[in-house]
């Protein structure tokens, strides 16, 4: 036993020196006597170059060749004569400088350029490949093309790379891109010239077979690469559409980077008439409207891209779901199914902000239907209209314009019976829905132009009002003569004169009406002019008159103009620094955040987070309890209450209205977005919205002279996350999530910004998580907050009938019975819920979620903007009619086919076809031809799409003219298309 004991500690040790051998060399045993012999050849071969003797230098350097290339390869595991190879890397760089003659030189070098994939000096693979004697480089792999695309992009982009060097690059990328495009590695190809920013070489190595392929995944790419980058993606896959012949996607291009004038060209270029009619209805759609005069069409072309028939296709939509019944408001509140409280009075007296709702609310719920239970009988509509004051008047009598959406002939016809009453608030609430009626439709004739522009320069403040908004949605985004024109008569002309105009009646809220209406009507075109115009405006204000709420709108206004134009707002943005802080702040934000909307731009989004992260309150004492902070909040709260709304100035207080209501306790007087008044104002100072300057002046500490309150700036920042991440939904996740922190750990100001930038990132789109989110606000303890988040419902959920959405506003209602400005909220978000009977959508993107309507944009921004400031402005017993700005985004989200017709050719008639409509999926980059939509449905047209659906037809009886089945689609015949007989047996 002892003799065995004694020997255990040596046999270990000769084991641990065992496993020590085992580790430093190579397993040979495990190899098998192919890979040995491999080996050994290769040896002899390194061993037979290293002689002096050059006749065996190139058979040698053949020989190597072929036995590398005859390796196969697994993803896993290195080949196996580059494995043995490894050792000799050095050596054969040594033999390579040693070799004299040329061919087996450049033989060398292409040996040595695949060696160097396993080795660890960089860039050695294309550096001997470009010594090398330039076979087809996919000779050598697709693995070895890779690698030299990978070290190709860190090459090209090294400092002080010469010229020379840069065309030797050059000459080998375009090797690369030719073998990936042979070999349907398109992405890996596009990839490449994207990191070398070379992407006009694409041109001339797509081909027709995959050009379709290569474009989806440029535009796909667009919304994640920073600028100018996304505009040459869309540029180039526009030249390659171009290329073969794709015209209608080239336009969608063309607007995509927002440039008429290309649109034009392809326009005129297009020889397919029915192609033309379907460019023409893309146009409407996204409320581009040209002029055709030159065309041979020019009539049926004007009419379908003025959208002037877009009322029949919708009722006809409404009478296949049999919903042309009209509803009253009360049929939407179902307010009998209200809990309702036993000693609460259910039976509420009609108060002033309940009429107004209703006339809102009857205007959403109908729609475009153009028959409804208020407005019908002239008589009812007037009883209606009286039962609320003033500007409550301009609002009810404005709603009859959101009736007859669309439909020129007959809502002209129902208006003209108010134009002609004495009452200027019901007269200017019907020129406003005279706007509303025109606004995405543009006749031949201008009614809207006609009639409206008679009162911009009235005497009349309140007709100003009316008449300025009405043209403002009536031209949104028109290029059109009539609307350009620098003369009298000229829209834009007439606009631009109300700027300076010193009448008693050119109040602020006139002024700045003119200023959105302008940024409406110039949306997106970077029209400096203009923009300097209202900058001179602003700038001829003193510090005190900017405080005014109105002034915003003019601010609004620039921002509109620089919609999506990326870069080119950057003069803009930083001229508009000189206005005095905190406005000149909050106005080059706002104007930054509006050019990169909806772009998915990731570094605009971080600097935004950052503004978010300032906080911008007045020192006060330290090691002070919550609860104190809190007390001071809400004593300062208390003293301010009292100055509710800034004093409207001299001139405007003959029609001024007696009705407001004081803002609620715990709201600051002038909400972010106004300055601080300085100087003699010091009584009436609108506090920061941390409320901690009351603390520190009641506690009587002398406060230290503080940077300026930029909280105004932080809002519009918030907005700005929501506005430009909704670009893509990698973006809109991700900015859910910074959400949730600013929610935490934001200012109040930011806190309230937060529900208005969550709809913007899921308009008519209720996710559950939003709606979850939302609902929390809408019970939140500071009023703005929770009146934020009850409209932020309304706008994620437009036009959907969503049944848990609805459930949580009559939730809501209950819960906010006694105070009626949020049940005013909570009754317009119902209508919203309801909009068009649910037919309708507010979302700007359309054309399968590739393009962003410029307008409808414009106008969801507008209106989350003056919430921003609510109690100064929607919500002040005054503005309410600013709600309407939403018309520019209502779109019908039908799906209906039309075919020429063959009695009278030229025309298009409506023709009921089968198509299957199910989940969109993302099909970029995917090998073959996968399915695009997942678990349909065949339904016959017209129909509705959902949120995130895609249509396609269910047989090839017809070809579509367009790819993306969305609105108005034309179909023509398929010749080839043969007709299934089914044979009976007998």
């Amino acid at each position: 036993m002892v003799a065995t004991t004694q020997q255990k500690p040596g046999a270990d040790n000769k084991k641990i020196d065992d496993k020590k051998t085992s580790k430093t060399e190579p397993k040979k045993e495990e190899m098998t006597e192919e890979d040995q012999k491999l080996e050994e050849d290769l040896n002899l071969l390194v061993q037979r170059l290293s002689e002096p003797d050059a006749s065996l230098h190139k058979p040698s350097l053949e020989t190597m060749r072929s036995l590398i290339r005859a390796s196969t390869t697994s993803m896993t595991s290195v080949p196996k004569p580059l494995k043995f190879m490894r050792p000799h890397y050095v050596k054969m760089k040594e033999i390579f400088a040693a070799i004299r003659d040329t061919d087996a030189k450049k033989l060398c070098a292409d040996i040595i350029s695949v060696l160097a994939m396993t080795s660890d000096e960089r860039t050695d693979t294309i550096n001997y490949r470009i010594l090398g004697s330039h076979e087809p480089i996919g000779d050598w792999g697709h693995e070895y093309v890779r690698h030299l695309a990978m070290e190709m992009s860190e090459e090209w982009k090294k400092e002080g790379t010469s010229d020379a060097r840069k065309a030797e690059l050059l000459q080998l990328t375009q090797d690369i891109v030719s073998h990936h495009m042979k070999h349907n590695a398109e992405v890996e190809a596009c990839d490449l010239l994207i990191e070398i920013e070379r992407l006009d070489l694409l041109n001339s190595y797509v081909q027709e077979v995959d050009h379709q392929r290569v474009c989806l995944y440029l535009l796909s790419c667009a919304p994640l690469t920073p600028d100018p980058d996304n505009v040459i993606l869309i540029r180039t896959a526009l030249q390659l559409y171009l290329k073969f012949g794709r015209y209608l996607e080239a336009v969608r291009c063309a607007i995509m980077v927002n440039d008429v004038p290309k649109v034009r060209e392809i326009f005129s270029n297009a020889a397919d008439p029915l192609l033309r009619k379907q460019m023409a209805i893309l146009l409407g759609r996204h409320q581009i409207f040209l002029d055709y005069e030159d065309a041979e069409d020019s009539d049926a072309l004007s009419e379908l891209n003025s959208n002037s028939h877009l009322y029949e296709y919708f009722h006809s939509l409404a009478r296949e779901l049999d919903i042309m019944e009209p509803k009253t408001p009360e049929g939407i509140y179902k307010s009998h199914l209200e809990h309702s409280r036993p000693f609460g009075n259910s039976s509420q007296p009609d108060s002033t902000r309940m009429n107004l709702a209703a006339a809102l609310v009857n205007g959403f719920v109908n729609c475009g239907f153009g028959v409804d239970k208020m407005m019908a009988e002239t008589e009812e509509a007037s009883r209606w209209f009286y039962k609320n004051k003033e500007y409550g008047m301009l609002t009810a009598a404005a709603s009859q314009g959101l009736i007859w959406r669309w439909d020129i002939d007959t809502g002209l016809a129902q208006c003209d019976r108010f134009l002609y009453i004495n009452d200027d608030y019901i007269k200017a609430g019907t020129l406003l829905a005279i706007g509303i009626i025109s606004s995405g439709i543009q006749d031949a004739c201008d009614p809207a132009s006609a009639l409206l522009l008679d009162h911009v320069q009235s005497d009349r403040s309140i007709m100003r009002v009316g008449s300025i908004l009405g043209l403002g949605l009536a031209y949104a985004n028109s290029k059109r003569e009539t609307v350009t024109k620098n003369e009298e008569r000229g829209v834009i002309f007439e606009l631009k004169k109300v700027l300076s105009d010193q009448k008693p009646s050119a109040i602020p809220e006139v002024k700045g009406l003119a200023g959105l209406s302008l940024g409406l009507i110039l949306v997106g075109t970077a029209d400096a002019e203009a923009a300097m115009e209202m900058l001179q405006a602003l700038m001829d204000k003193s510090e005190t008159e900017l405080t005014d709420p109105n002034m915003r709108f003019l601010a609004l206004g620039i921002a509109l103009i620089f919609l999506q134009t990326q870069d080119k707002s950057d003069v803009f943005v930083e001229s508009l620094r000189s206005l005095p802080d905190p406005f000149g702040a909050m106005v080059s934000t706002l104007v930054e955040v509006c050019a990169y909307a909806g772009t998915g731009n990731v570094l605009k989004i971080q600097k935004l987070l950052h503004l978010c992260s300032e906080h911008y309150e007045t020192p006060v004492p330290e090691k002070k309890t919550n609860a104190a902070r809190k007390n001071a909040a809400s004593a300062t709260s208390a003293t301010t209450a009292t100055t509710a709304t800034p004093a409207r100035p001299a001139a405007q207080s003959g029609s001024t209205d007696n009705t407001t209501t004081p803002a609620p306790s715990g709201t600051p007087t002038v909400a972010p977005g106004a300055p601080k008044r300085e100087g003699a104002g010091a009584a009436t100072t609108s506090t920061p919205a941390t409320g901690t300057t009351g603390a520190a002046t009641t506690e009587g500490t002398p406060a230290a002279p503080a940077k300026p309150d930029l909280s105004s700036q932080q809002a519009v920042a918030v907005l700005g996350i929501g506005l430009i991440a909704m670009g893509d939904d990698i973006g809109s996740q991700m900015a859910l999530r910074m959400f949730g922190h600013l929610i935490r750990y934001g200012e109040p100001v930011i806190r309230r910004a937060v529900p208005l930038a969550l709809s913007l990132l899921s308009v008519s789109n209720p996710q559950l998580n939003i709606l979850e989110t939302l609902s929390k606000f809408s019970h939140d303890s500071d009023p703005d907050t929770a009146h934020n988040a009850i409209f932020a419902m309304g706008l994620v959920g437009a036009g959907t009938n969503n049944a848990r959405l609805v459930a949580m506003l009559r939730n809501l209602a209950s819960y906010h019975y006694k105070d009626q400005v949020s049940l005013m909220l909570v009754r317009i978000a119902q209508g919203l819920t309801h909009l068009g009977k649910g037919t309708m959508t507010l979302n700007p993107w359309h054309s399968d979620r590739q393009l962003l309507s410029p307008s409808a944009l414009a106008s969801l921004l507008s209106i989350c903007y003056c919430f921003l400031d609510a109690n100064n402005t929607v919500l002040n017993s005054r503005q309410h009619y600013l709600l309407y700005t939403l018309v520019l985004a209502m779109q019908p989200r039908m799906l209906t086919t039309l075919v020429e017709d063959e009695m009278k050719p030229g025309s298009l008639k409506q023709m009921n076809v089968s198509v299957r409509v199910g989940q969109a999926v993302d099909v970029v980059a995917q090998a073959g031809k996968p399915k695009t939509i997942t678990g349909f449905q065949t339904h016959t047209t017209p129909v509705l799409l959902a949120h995130g659906e895609r249509a396609e037809l269910a047989n090839d009886e017809y070809i579509s003219v367009t790819p993306h089945l969305e609105g108005l689609v034309i179909l023509k015949k398929n010749p080839d298309y043969q007709p299934v007989v089914v044979s009976s047996k007998k």
